[in-house]
């Protein structure tokens, strides 16, 4: 067999993988992100992180809270921010279910993963609830477990 490769697929900006690992995801929901011109530009170059951000409710709208975009590389006197809020574009009754759950339970909302859909950037947001060390054992035992499982049916 060839070797494994590690090449993201073409649509995908950036992704969370600790996420899966540090909380336990209870729903997901797609939403999209406005963003300035010199963002898109910037996120076209494969400059973008969302690993420390977060998305909070603030008056009935959803936002997205500390995802850096680097600034455009060709870009003059109109940067933006890296970090500033943006806004998630989602159905009200998307907003209204992820708010009352997040509310009730006391979970976060975190990103997954930021990519590309019919040339608009979309955002997966998740609703999540923190693993304890035990959980997380758990995830490391299963994912070692796969890996000889593998190795063993390779022979």
């Amino acid at each position: 067999m060839g070797k494994k490769t590690s090449k993201k697929p073409n649509n995908l900006i950036a992704d969370n993988r600790k996420v899966r690992f540090d909380y336990e995801i209870i729903e997901t929901v797609e939403g999209g992100l406005v963003l300035t011109g010199s963002e898109v530009k910037s996120l076209r170059e494969g400059h973008g992180n969302i690993t420390e951000a977060y998305g909070v409710f603030q008056s009935g709208e959803f936002f997205l809270l500390n995802a850096f975009i680097a600034p455009y590389s060709h870009g003059g006197y109109a940067q933006h921010e890296e970090r500033r809020t943006r806004k998630i574009l989602c159905h009200r009754k998307e907003i209204d279910r992820l708010k009352k759950q997040k509310e009730v339970e006391s979970l976060t909302v975190v990103p997954l993963r930021l990519y590309w859909k019919s040339g608009n950037v979309k955002v997966e947001m998740a609703l999540v609830k923190g693993k304890k060390n035990i959980d997380k054992r758990a995830t490391i035992k299963k994912r070692e477990w796969d890996i000889e499982k593998q190795r063993l049916l390779k022979k």
